[in-house]
């Protein structure tokens, strides 16, 4: 007997944590500044049940955060980056921008209580496509090789977050966005004229 209930125990606890978590995404997709009880209260919890669970603010963000970026993985794992590597960036671009829009604010709870180094590994798979696309678009003479490889990286992700901040202020249509972001990326990692400089590798 006391040998089922345990099991029975674990899946009621995973199912409990799989609401909170899921509460907390949406809760702070909407507010960053969203407060516990708004997420217990979302997730039909008690705030005991919460705390059994997450000790503290900075590890249910940190869950959230994590909940979205596998669900963003899957999606994009699922891009076909075969061939022309400008081709594949802008085939990955377009639903890379969906992700970033819908989790901005989630991403802005995430910076106010977790290290900077905590966030980029979380974001490492997501990153690590990039690199390996630009890289291979070096290899291929389509993109520079001049600048290094991890600021190449990390300027397409200011791009993606800098749309979904001009889209949020209004500046930016949503629908003309992933059009934009794709035109800005392509241009900043076009081979300067005169040769390249430097290996970014």
């Amino acid at each position: 007997m006391a040998t089922s209930a345990r099991p029975r125990r674990r899946a009621d606890a995973e199912r409990s944590i799989a609401r909170i978590v899921s509460a907390a995404r949406e809760v702070l997709s909407r507010d960053p500044d969203a407060s516990i009880d708004d997420v217990v209260k979302a997730a039909g919890v008690g705030r005991m049940t919460l705390y059994g669970h997450f000790p503290n603010r900075a590890s249910l963000v940190e869950a959230a955060l994590a909940e979205a970026l596998r669900v963003g993985e899957e999606v994009l794992s699922a891009v076909d980056l075969e061939g022309d590597a400008r081709a594949a960036l802008a085939r990955l671009i377009e639903p890379s921008w969906s992700l970033v829009a819908e989790s901005t604010k989630l991403l802005q709870a995430a910076e106010d209580v977790l290290p900077a180094a905590r966030i980029r590994e979380l974001h490492g798979d997501a990153a690590t496509r990039m690199a390996d696309l630009i890289r291979r678009g070096q290899r291929q003479g389509v993109f520079r090789t001049d600048l290094p490889l991890t600021w190449l990286v990390n300027v397409v992700h200011y791009v993606l977050n800098g749309a979904a901040e001009e889209t949020r202020a209004g500046r930016l249509g949503a629908a003309e966005a992933p059009g934009v972001v794709i035109a800005t990326v392509q241009s900043f990692l076009t081979p300067p004229a005169g040769g390249q400089a430097m290996s970014g590798n």
